[in-house]
């Protein structure tokens, strides 16, 4: 059973960094196992929204609203993709979910919150 457990959210004044983690569980296969891994975010009120995405063979892909700001990588050893966030703005205050895929099957984790102060 796939099962994905996001963490390092919270309170950040604008211009600080957070580096979000997204583990795999050991029941859910090795992160190599999955097509791509991502980080999506919502906010209030607004539809839920693609951040960054690794696939298997290790290339990746930035929304532009968070280009030269968030960098996803994984680490396979810890079974974990990251999202470093820096230059953070208020308008990047959402919830961050960490989705992966697998034969065209979409798991989502439960999200974790980021606020941004001005």
């Amino acid at each position: 059973q796939v099962q994905l457990v996001e963490s390092g959210g919270g309170l950040v004044q604008a211009g600080g960094s957070l580096r979000l983690s997204c583990a795999a569980s050991s029941a859910s296969g090795s992160i190599f196992s999955f097509n791509a891994m991502g980080w999506y975010r919502q906010a209030p009120g607004k539809q839920r929204e693609l951040v960054a995405e690794i696939t298997s063979g290790g290339r990746t892909d930035h929304s532009e609203f968070v280009k030269g700001r968030f960098t996803i990588s994984r680490d396979y050893t810890k079974n974990t993709v990251y999202l470093q966030m820096n230059s953070l703005k208020p308008e990047d205050t959402a919830v961050y979910y960490c989705k992966a895929r697998r034969a065209s099957v979409d798991y989502w984790g439960k999200g974790t919150l980021v606020t941004v102060s001005s």
